[in-house]
């Protein structure tokens, strides 16, 4: 028997070992993907909350327009047409913004990828489960 060779017991723990480190830099990678996305999350958020702010904004213009408008409109006929498109331009800019911002809210994003990576992590293992279950049986080339 030779230094050298190495018994039944300390290839299981290599193995083991080996095992241990591959969970432990997938772990790592996982959570890098999940911060990653996290901090696009809050980005996304940000820009949500500017678009809306944006969107009450017009909306309050428009508002206050068609209000001027009520105002004037026993007025001179021409400045009631200028004073109807510019809160018509104002209420439309306002309500486009405030669709563009349900339609990026109903996106779903909080983890997206990470979710998706878990899921093809989970697939490979019961991938690798079957194959080991069929001891004896040729394994299938891919």
């Amino acid at each position: 028997m030779s230094s050298s060779s190495t018994g039944p017991a300390e290839k299981v723990i290599q193995a083991a070992r080996k095992l241990l480190h591959s969970l432990v830099n997938s772990g790592e990678t996982r959570l890098r993907l999940a911060v990653i996305e996290l901090q696009e999350e809050r980005a996304r958020l940000f820009s949500l909350l500017i678009l809306t702010g944006i969107g009450i904004m017009l909306v309050a213009f428009g508002i206050g327009m068609l209000m001027l408008l009520v105002i004037v409109a026993f007025w001179q006929e021409h400045r009631l047409l200028a004073i109807g498109i510019a809160s018509g331009i104002l209420l439309l800019l306002g309500l486009l913004v405030l669709l563009r911002v349900r339609a990026i809210s109903r996106e779903p994003s909080l983890l997206r990828s990470t979710l998706a990576r878990f899921s093809e992590d989970k697939q490979l293992l019961d991938e690798y489960r079957i194959d080991h279950d069929k001891v004896g049986e040729p394994r299938e080339e891919r």
